[in-house]
């Protein structure tokens, strides 16, 4: 790879699929672009262990848009990424195949260990290199890694994730009550038992779609800005009020706040809950959440050039 080099990463999840154009020259990352498409690749993949054709199409769709943008750019390399909905589907041969015939590499489903360290390396690389949690919530998965710098101590991947509960839990429109409590005692039930070994963080940081998201509804924000939203320093007691008060709202008013995006509007209160009670079980010696919009989108492009 040359010097100075032209990557394009790309983030395909349960619930999107992300693109970032970027030039890396040493130390150095200047992003050219940034593509979401909501494309719900893991839809019924928690039930069936098996990717729904209709889902396939819409994420080779949004695909061959990206490989359009990407030629556009003339980028020299290409890594395209996949999460928890492929790791779980049977069925993904097919899809990679496919993805393979459109940019002409293979994609690479990452061990939840790996995307850990990808979200940490893409959360942390701007920050004060300090001893760090990043907790990175999907539509599938969720990963919680404790490091610094590039150095990771801890890291733990968990089989919850905004689509996923939703589908599970989250059937009322609002949800009831009795799914929201049994949604909560489900996830600590999950989430507790992973935390005996660890040792309070003084750093808090979280990423991607869910968490910005909250992000904006704590802040009032009158649209999504992602510069306001990025380096946020959140009061936990702010983020687990967004938290409760997104999951008790329908889809329609989700849909009408005006940050939301319609993609995440019936799903964005099963990661909620999971933001919510990572914030009350979490062993902290802090009482804030830093949010950051640099992710494991971010992680996969350093990592193509390291």
């Amino acid at each position: 790879m040359p010097e100075r080099a032209r990557v394009a990463a790309i983030d395909c999840g349960t619930n999107s699929i992300r693109l970032l154009v970027s030039d890396i020259e040493g130390s150095t990352k200047t992003d050219l672009l940034r593509e979401m498409r909501v494309v719900r690749l893991g839809q019924g993949v928690d039930r069936t262990g098996h990717l729904a054709e209709d889902a396939i199409a819409r994420t080779l769709q949004a695909t061959r848009e990206y490989a359009e943008l990407i030629a556009m750019f003339g980028v020299n390399d290409i890594r395209f990424c996949a999460t928890s909905a492929m790791r779980d589907a049977d069925n993904g041969v097919e899809l990679e195949d496919a993805v393979e015939g459109i940019l002409g590499v293979r994609p690479v489903v990452l061990a939840g260990i790996d995307e850990a360290r990808a979200s940490f390396l893409g959360a942390t690389r701007d920050l004060e290199q300090v001893r760090t949690l990043v907790v990175d919530i999907g539509g599938g998965s969720t990963e919680l890694v404790v490091g610094t710098a590039d150095e990771i101590e801890w890291s733990v991947s968990l089989d919850v994730g905004s689509v996923r509960l939703t589908e599970r839990f989250l059937a009322g429109d609002p949800a009831r009550v009795n799914e929201v409590a049994d949604c909560m005692t489900y996830l600590d039930d999950v989430i507790r038992p992973v935390l005996t070994e660890l040792k309070p963080v003084g750093s808090f940081v979280g990423v991607a779609g869910t968490i910005t998201t909250v992000a904006a509804h704590s802040l009032g924000l009158p649209s999504y800005d992602s510069d306001t939203i990025h380096g946020a320093k959140l009061a936990l007691e702010d983020v687990q009020a967004a938290c409760l008060s997104l999951v008790g709202m329908s889809v329609a008013d989700r849909r009408a706040l005006p940050f939301m995006h319609p993609g995440r509007a019936d799903v964005i209160g099963g990661g909620a809950l999971i933001l919510d009670r990572l914030v009350e079980l979490l062993p902290l010696d802090t009482d804030s959440l830093v949010v950051s919009e640099h992710d494991i989108l971010d992680g996969i492009a350093w990592d193509m050039v390291s």
